[in-house]
């Protein structure tokens, strides 16, 4: 749709955008970009080698060592299947009637809208991968604001990463804001006056509780509207990796007009579930 509306008017000196998200899940912290590599466009792939545990056994002097066992090939592959786009014009008669920066303006939120879905699309891998649960669509694990049973459910997340060995260090969780409600109205996030001796938050990060890095995010998965997908765990579970392929200014055929269009072609999978757990929850 063309801008016509101020054609003959004076223009305002800035641009009204809109309210934007925080971006939570493809964020460093959250996610790891560690097999990123070379990536070209959407069908290319990027094979992660991987091994079993090692076997300890018994030393005996008599005998010696056991011959060298042979490693399990637990390799995966991360497919870069998704690739999103933007077009759009401004008239040139529109670049006559105005004197902001549209052209910018536009740019940076079409930037924020490819992240946007990029977010959506990391958030749902995670909580389709996880190798943990607690509570699922339909059963009773759904809490309506009574803290006990938050903080229980909280806590059986943390069990459940604990007993798969996955590390304290950088856990994260990420909860809708209702969820956030919740807890603050119980004072029981932890938060630090950040300082230079204070690691960097992440962000949209509200505190801490329970060990994990507690994050609020309007892109948490909801399962029928009402079931929501808490996720927690550790960078280690979750590889993404993208590249900006294409972004091109150009005066399409039809219009008196400039045009910019770009391309993001990315994947994401877990390629250590047990490292992630999902939390499933509804408000009453």
């Amino acid at each position: 749709m063309a801008i016509t509306n101020f054609i003959g008017e004076v223009w305002a000196a800035q641009i009204l955008q809109s309210l934007q998200k925080s971006l939570v899940y493809g964020q460093a912290g959250v996610i790891n970009r560690d097999y990123e590599g070379d990536i070209k466009g959407k069908g290319d792939t990027c094979r992660i080698t991987a091994h079993g545990p090692i076997t300890i056994d018994n030393y005996d002097k008599s005998t010696g060592l056991s011959d060298p066992e042979e490693l399990d090939d637990a390799s995966t592959t991360l497919e870069i299947g998704q690739a999103k786009f933007f077009n759009f014009r401004i008239e040139d008669i529109d670049k006559a009637q105005m004197n902001v920066k549209l052209m910018e303006s536009a740019t940076r939120d079409a930037a924020y809208q490819l992240a946007e879905v990029a977010d959506e699309y990391i958030a749902g891998i995670m909580a389709a991968q996880a190798g943990s649960a607690v509570g699922a669509d339909g059963s009773d694990k759904i809490f309506d604001g009574t803290t006990d049973i938050v903080h229980d459910e909280i806590l059986e997340v943390k069990q459940k990463l604990d007993e798969a060995n996955v590390p304290s260090i950088g856990r994260w969780m990420v909860i809708p804001p209702w969820v956030s409600k919740v807890l603050m109205n119980e004072d029981i996030i932890t938060t630090s006056i950040w300082s230079g001796a204070e690691k960097v938050m992440l962000n949209a990060q509200i505190g801490r509780l329970y060990g994990f890095d507690i994050l609020m995010s309007n892109n948490v998965p909801n399962a029928a509207g009402d079931h929501y997908k808490v996720l927690a765990g550790t960078s280690r579970a979750t590889t993404f990796a993208d590249s900006v392929n294409e972004t091109e200014g150009y005066r399409p055929d039809k219009f008196f007009a400039d045009a910019l269009r770009g391309l993001h072609c990315y994947g994401a999978k877990c390629i250590d579930p047990s490292c992630l757990c999902v939390l499933t929850c509804a408000p009453s």
